[in-house]
């Protein structure tokens, strides 16, 4: 099984910060020796390790780490898109094996559109061509800049992670189920099956989080999803094997095949490394 989605972070770097001392749970150092029991434990044999701070240093550190731990087969990095020298950044790190995606962190962005300027069209054009893969981290209201991406970049492959983050604790999903309806009409996205505990407050109940499983998967069917933990971010809500255990009996109606696709296979195939 490949977990496509998992983060590394040490306090002590000046780049780090966030997680802040409020969310005591993970406000402490997460790096390879914390994970590794947790996924011998779980049967997990690969994972995807992705940026946690909007710094190109941090990208070097965790592909410094990635290169000492066996389990990370891709690492999703950050560079700054609005920066002038960004093609020089990207051209960069684009060096480093292990580096098969960006992720710039639009969440952030309180400008509608930001991800949509004309500036970042020779970037983005830049990525397909050096094979990286685009990961869109945006809350609910943005998915349709996403929609709006794809269209314009038919040759950048691009995840949307954690199904968009709906307002699960809200109960409000309507216009998150229309958006997702229109990305998935997109042939060059995927959504990753991670970050929903975090959503839904305090009721993370496979009854809570079985709706929203069933809407990214009727939309995006089982060749186009991917199952992540978001760990540590997961400590949260819950444990590592709990979470997992949900996400294997909410798929427990497929095949042998497309559960394998589901945990593993389709990350590998859209990140671009051997799986077996």
């Amino acid at each position: 099984m490949i977990d496509a989605h998992q983060h590394f972070w040490q306090l002590a770097n000046p780049f780090t910060d966030w997680p802040t001392p409020d969310l005591a749970l993970i406000h402490r150092d997460f790096l390879p020796a914390d994970l590794a029991p947790l996924l011998a434990d779980a049967g997990v044999t690969g994972t995807v390790l992705v940026q946690a701070a909007p710094a190109v240093e941090e990208t070097r550190f965790i592909l410094k780490l990635a290169e000492r731990a066996a389990h990370v087969k891709a690492v999703v990095g950050w560079i700054d898109f609005a920066a002038t020298d960004a093609l020089d950044q990207l051209s960069a790190l684009v060096r480093r094996p292990l580096l098969k995606g960006l992720r710039p962190m639009i969440q952030g962005e309180p400008e509608p559109g930001w991800i949509l300027q004309s500036a970042f069209g020779p970037l983005l054009e830049a990525m397909a061509v050096a094979g990286l893969r685009f990961d869109a981290l945006v809350l609910q209201h943005q998915i349709d800049d996403i929609v709006a991406l794809a269209a314009q970049h038919p040759d950048l492959l691009i995840v949307l992670d954690h199904c968009g983050k709906p307002a699960i604790a809200s109960g409000d999903s309507a216009a998150w189920r229309n958006s997702i309806a229109r990305l998935a009409a997109q042939p060059n996205v995927y959504c990753k099956v991670s970050g929903l505990w975090t959503e839904a407050g305090d009721d993370w109940s496979a009854a809570t989080i079985a709706p929203y499983v069933e809407a990214v998967r009727a939309a995006f069917g089982t060749q186009r999803l991917m199952w992540g933990s978001d760990w540590p971010v997961l400590n949260l809500a819950g444990g590592y094997r709990d979470w997992l255990d949900q996400a294997l009996a909410l798929f427990d109606d497929l095949d042998a095949g497309e559960r394998a696709a589901v945990f593993g296979g389709n990350a590998a195939r859209f990140y671009g490394f051997s799986y077996d």
